[in-house]
């Protein structure tokens, strides 16, 4: 697992006090916004479902250093709006084939295991 950026069952980013936007991953230091002078980001829980904004998958595996299994199994990854910060996060599908997927669909945020080890998020079918 990523320290500090999902504790399992929620994604975890920052939101400026200032201007209240959401960031992830979590950020430490200034907004990220442009328009925003803010310093005091504090650490927030993400929402756990979101719509498809795409989708897509890989049909080989990622170069060196990056392990895959072997054989190789192709993945699926989606980029999801969260349902209330309105921003869009990147992970693999469990549960789900590239042709299950449909922009629009609702997604949970869910866990598995990479062919490397890590226990990362990923996005899966609501329960």
């Amino acid at each position: 697992m990523i320290p500090g950026w999902f504790d399992g069952t929620h994604l975890l980013g920052t939101r400026c006090t200032s201007c209240q936007a959401v960031f992830f991953p979590p950020h430490h230091g200034f907004c990220r916004d442009p328009r925003c002078e803010g310093e005091e980001l504090v650490e927030e829980r993400l929402s756990r479902r979101g719509t498809v904004w795409s989708y897509t998958n890989a049909c080989y595996p990622p170069p060196a250093p990056f392990v895959s299994a072997e054989p190789y199994v192709p993945v699926t990854l989606a980029a999801v709006e969260l349902e209330r910060e309105r921003i869009v996060v990147l992970g693999q599908v469990k549960g789900l084939a590239v042709e299950d997927l449909r922009v629009g669909m609702e997604l949970e945020l869910t866990q598995g295991t990479l062919a490397d080890g890590p226990s990362v998020w990923m996005w899966g079918p609501p329960r």
